[in-house]
């Protein structure tokens, strides 16, 4: 089997689809059509079938796409045995970050590799991605380390044993007012003390509108929500000038002055920041070594 069609017929169950695939692969949509039936031809069952206008995988379709990334691994595993004996690895890697992850992340990621020697021979090409939560993991498929977010108490990643995870950090999020708010003097806040205030929420299915909805439960009044603005500076921006209040993340949006942060008690209010790669992506020795800067970055942040 060719591995190239093998992670075709993966990215098909990934992206949930022959178009998404193709754009992923940079292949036409016809191509990938092609590749899968030559690979079904070759393995003599249906890997794929028909739903309305698209094309999901069959279970055996699926069983063989979990066993073309085991292969993926087996190459890159071998790729890294040559690469630990070269002083500077060359190579690119990829990396993406919600914004205002990358806010907090990517410039001095980008100078602690720019400075090591040692991390000469890799290029860094950075992007930001804000998606909903669910769809972090499908960004692995283009992106060699995908740093994402979640809620405190929310669920793990889905996409099963195809993708490593590494915890960074838990950012703590505070309750943003004005700088001349009744509450802005507070050295904390409760959320009773939140009740009938007007909240700019971020929209659902993003991280910190888990964390609201849970201030809310707590209150026992549902939050007055007023505007869903998922831009930060922009919530920062709408805060400063007295149309609500809002949660922000500490470690981006305290050092700034423009609105006053009060950390909230009894609720556990934060956001778990990772790093998603696919584990074949996760055996090259340049993505390890970003991967380790990365880290040790959190931890100083962490622990400023």
């Amino acid at each position: 089997m060719d591995p190239r069609t093998l992670e075709t017929l993966r990215a098909i169950g990934t992206q949930g689809g022959v178009t998404a695939a193709a754009a992923v692969l940079h292949l036409t949509p016809s191509a990938v059509s092609q590749q899968v039936a030559l690979l079904q031809r070759e393995v003599g069952v249906h890997l794929t079938e028909r739903v309305g206008r698209g094309l999901r995988l069959t279970p055996a379709g699926e069983a063989l796409a979990e066993a073309a990334m085991d292969v993926a691994v087996a190459l890159e595993r071998a790729r890294a045995a040559c690469d630990e004996f070269l002083v500077r690895p060359q190579g690119v890697v990829r990396v993406s970050a919600f914004q205002t992850g990358a806010q907090l992340l990517l410039p001095a990621l980008l100078t602690r590799v720019a400075r090591s020697p040692l991390l000469a021979g890799i290029t860094l090409e950075c992007t930001d991605e804000d998606v909903a939560q669910d769809d972090f993991v499908a960004l692995t498929d283009r992106m060699d380390v995908v740093v994402a977010h979640r809620p405190d108490d929310g669920l793990g990643w889905a996409g099963g044993g195809a993708v490593e995870v590494v915890p960074l950090l838990r950012e703590p999020l505070d309750v943003a007012v004005p700088i001349d708010h009744p509450l802005a003097h507070r050295t904390e806040v409760h959320p009773d003390d939140l009740r009938d205030l007007p909240w700019i929420a971020v929209r659902e299915g993003f991280p910190v509108a888990t964390v609201l909805g849970a201030v809310g439960a707590r209150s026992g009044s549902a939050p007055r929500i007023v505007h869903r603005v998922n831009d930060f500076h922009v919530v920062e921006a709408l805060v400063e000038a007295g149309h609500g209040v809002s949660l922000l993340p500490r470690y981006t949006f305290g050092g700034e002055g423009r609105v006053r942060l009060v950390p909230l008690v009894g609720v556990r209010a934060g956001r778990r920041i990772d790093a998603l790669l696919r584990r074949d992506r996760a055996e090259r020795l340049v993505v390890r070594r970003v991967l380790d800067e990365l880290r040790a970055l959190a931890v100083e942040i962490g622990t400023a």
